[in-house]
């Protein structure tokens, strides 16, 4: 069997403290193992001896990696990671600790977190609703989506049955 497809995020001196701090934040996560720059390293750039170069860890179940690779690629909404939540109160807890100490909130359910790394914090209903057949609903619905930075997930509810 294939392994899975990892996730690799490039850091620049951050990749340990970033694996920590999502660890802490999903259930079923852990760190797997790190491995570290050695005082002779033939990798640019130079990073202390002991400095994380690679972290692999697993988030909610998934493999996942970080890499202290330098400043050359800094992170970009090019790519973001989405969290299904399942009510207002896992969507908020997701969204204020992912905002917190240098995050920013940008619009229709995504964010930044302090590493600069950007998530969707999306609720599974949300999806549900988008699925509809019902044009009018989603039209509102989307249209709803685009005036929110954090997701309320009762007026979106609210939006799709034209409350």
């Amino acid at each position: 069997m294939a392994s899975p497809i990892t996730p690799c995020i490039w850091m620049d001196g951050t990749a340990e403290e970033v694996a920590t701090f999502y660890v802490s934040l999903f259930p079923n996560s852990r760190i797997d193992r790190i491995s570290r720059y050695a005082a002779d390293s033939p990798f640019p750039p130079s990073f202390p001896a002991g400095t994380a170069m690679l972290v692999l860890f697993t988030l909610d179940g998934r493999p996942f990696s970080s890499l202290n690779g330098g400043p050359m690629f800094p992170q970009t909404e090019a790519v973001s990671f989405v969290i299904p939540v399942e009510d207002q109160a896992e969507l908020d807890r997701y969204w204020n600790a992912l905002t917190a100490d240098g995050g920013a909130e940008s619009m229709c359910g995504w964010c930044k977190d302090r590493f600069g790394v950007s998530w969707q914090v999306v609720p599974r209903k949300l999806l549900e609703m988008q699925a509809s057949e019902d044009a009018a609903a989603v039209h509102r619905l989307n249209s709803a989506i685009m005036t929110m930075r954090k997701l309320n997930i009762a007026a979106l509810e609210a939006a799709f049955s034209g409350d």
